[in-house]
């Protein structure tokens, strides 16, 4: 048990454990210290300064989130010299800061401007730098916007993409004055080893990093009388898109998101979970199959573990940091891009409709996908798959825009033909729910009996641990895969690429062996995406991972197989997994990319 230290704030006494800081200590206290470089993500940099307190004793003021706690220690966070010291930081800061907020992406999301109002910033006593910078705009991603303008150089991003994702696209460059984020020699976000998982967009405090945002391209497609514009909507956006519009944290609100879809004008308003389900079976045949090279035929190319590939950033990262490693990802597109193929094909020709008149518009946790949307090898259809990719919170501004009161809203059911979705799809939206998923069909077909866990709810799996390792034991097995009849199915999930990292080298070194891997590309997989609500910490994860679960367990249909809208696209269609025409429209493959 640790330590306790007994000081008082503000003349209140407080005992902590020894490693916590000032700002740890208030928060017990229920009293709020502001920050801007700090995040509970994040190990602790003291940049900003704004979370200064008065120490009794000390005849300068420390920095409350940088200051661990001792013993006898009193600390004022409310004195006049604190709070006109926070004030005149907060000023600094504005000096160098591009204000427009009325035109902001993050207008009413921003951290600075939120101090700005709570410190009653209302007159400027000092010189505005704005004018004299050189600030750049870099638009050239189709997923991230970077606005030096707006960066108040609190590092939170490049904090985010060393710590969380070891990727290292964006550091601190020069100093003093002239200091900036910066990519390898002032390249756009495009040209270097960015994933585009958007993690710096959902840390940074202000507009200094947004997503790239197709909301008008959208506007004028459901505007065109000529156009059928359909929308798919991924898991993780249902548990995500109420807390944006002011509901609680993890509240589910599928049906009033579908209906508030139809209200927005679009064609057809289907799901991704659809998708997900197909995933699932052609996945898990793809990984049976290796299996079977690897234990029947001894074959020594097939390439173990196989890796999922669902995660756009996922897929970027490996292309750069671990090529060699491209082979064992399943190539499997993802459900979006499925579903965009699926779109233009096996839709259009149902519905009668000329491919080239059909919009598809994907609603997504990520904006990564905005990236995967617009890659080259995404037009097997002889279409772009996806034409526009909008985040969670993209789709909150249509809303707002067209008026609808949102919470006020009655359910509505998704439209067929690629409509339903099972159980197993709606857990994609969570680190550990596409292993879970396959296994539940895997197994399934391997024995004909449900997986071997309660409620088929495979929890060890589950979480939002660095990486979580799971064993299934395949017993019982049909005379058709009696090879893996004993066979103990080891399997790895992770999710934020820091741990993707540690995950494979230890692969690399041949500490660890498995047969399947998952890998999210954020923190808590898709439910904590580039593309969700402002703000993020683990206890929001985890709220909106219970939220999934709980969407899961209330279908009635929980696995992939069994959903009838998949039984039917391949008889009508895809004929079964792994077919030459599934191949063609549902497989893809992946390059290597330079490491700068």
């Amino acid at each position: 048990m640790a330590n306790m230290v007994n000081l008082t704030i503000n003349g209140i006494a407080v005992s902590v454990e020894e490693d916590k800081t000032i700002l740890e200590a208030a928060k017990h206290l229920h009293i709020k210290i502001p920050t801007l470089c700090y995040h509970k993500d994040l190990c602790v940099a003291g940049n900003c300064r704004v979370c200064v307190v008065e120490q009794v004793g000390n005849h300068k003021l420390v920095a409350s989130c940088a200051t661990p706690v001792a013993e006898g220690m009193e600390i004022n966070t409310n004195t006049l010299k604190v709070r006109n010291c926070r004030k005149h930081i907060i000023e600094l800061l504005l000096t160098e800061h591009r204000e427009e907020c009325t035109k902001c992406y993050r207008n009413g999301h921003c951290e600075l401007q939120a101090l700005a109002a709570e410190y009653q910033i209302t007159n400027q006593d000092f010189i505005d730098l704005v004018p004299d910078k050189n600030y750049t705009i870099d638009m050239l991603s189709p997923a991230i916007v970077k606005d030096d303008s707006k960066c108040i150089r609190c590092q939170r991003c490049v904090r985010t993409c060393a710590e969380i994702q070891s990727v290292g696209a964006i550091a601190v460059a020069h100093k003093g004055s002239e200091m900036k984020i910066s990519t390898f020699f002032d390249r756009s976000l495009d040209e270097v080893v960015c994933t585009n998982c958007g993690q710096c967009i959902v840390h940074c405090p202000t507009g200094a990093l947004t997503e790239k945002s197709y909301v008008e391209n959208v506007w004028d497609a459901i505007a065109d009388p000529d156009t059928h514009v359909i929308v798919q909507t991924a898991p993780a956006v249902r548990i995500g898109l109420g807390e944006e519009l002011g509901l609680g944290i993890g509240t589910r609100v599928t049906g009033k998101m579908v209906s508030a879809l139809k209200r927005l004008g679009f064609d057809s308003v289907l799901d991704t979970d659809f998708t997900a389900d197909l995933t699932i079976m052609e996945e898990g045949t793809e990984l049976l199959t290796r299996l079977k090279r690897a234990l029947v035929d001894d074959d020594p190319e097939v390439a173990l573990p196989m890796a999922t590939s669902c995660s756009p950033g996922w897929v970027k990262y490996i292309e750069h940091k671990y090529p060699e490693y491209l082979p064992n990802l399943s190539s499997c597109k993802s459900p979006q891009q499925m579903f965009g193929a699926l779109a233009k094909t096996y839709y259009a020709k149902n519905i009668e409709v000329d491919p080239e008149n059909i919009v598809s518009v994907s609603i997504m946790p990520c904006t990564a996908k905005k990236f995967e949307a617009n890659r080259p090898e995404m037009k097997d259809s002889g279409y772009k798959d996806v034409d526009f990719v909008l985040t969670t919170r993209e789709l909150a501004v249509m809303i707002r825009q067209a008026g609808i009161e949102f919470e006020k809203l009655n359910d509505e059911s998704f439209d067929s033909i690629m409509g339903i979705g099972s159980g197993a799809g709606v857990i994609f939206g969570a680190s550990g729910g596409v292993m879970e998923a396959a296994l539940r069909t895997a197994y399934e077909i391997v024995t004909g009996r449900e997986v071997p866990f309660d409620n088929l709810e495979i929890t060890p799996v589950r979480g939002l641990e660095g990486v979580k390792e799971a064993t299934v034991k395949i017993e019982g097995t049909i005379e058709a895969w009696s090879f893996l009849e004993g066979v103990e199915l080891k399997c790895a999930i992770t999710n934020g690429l820091e741990n993707a990292h540690q995950l494979l080298d230890a692969i690399r070194k041949g500490d660890k062996f498995y047969h399947f891997i998952e890998v999210m590309a954020c923190p808590g997989g898709c439910l904590g995406g580039g593309g969700q609500p402002f703000p993020v910490d683990n206890e929001i994860r985890l709220k909106r991972m219970n939220a999934l679960y709980e969407e899961d367990r209330n279908l009635p249909i929980r696995k992939a197989h069994e959903n009838p809208e998949i039984i039917q696209v391949y008889k009508e269609f895809l004929e079964e997994p792994l077919s030459h025409k599934s191949h063609k429209l549902l497989h893809t493959s992946y390059v290597k990319r330079e490491q700068y």
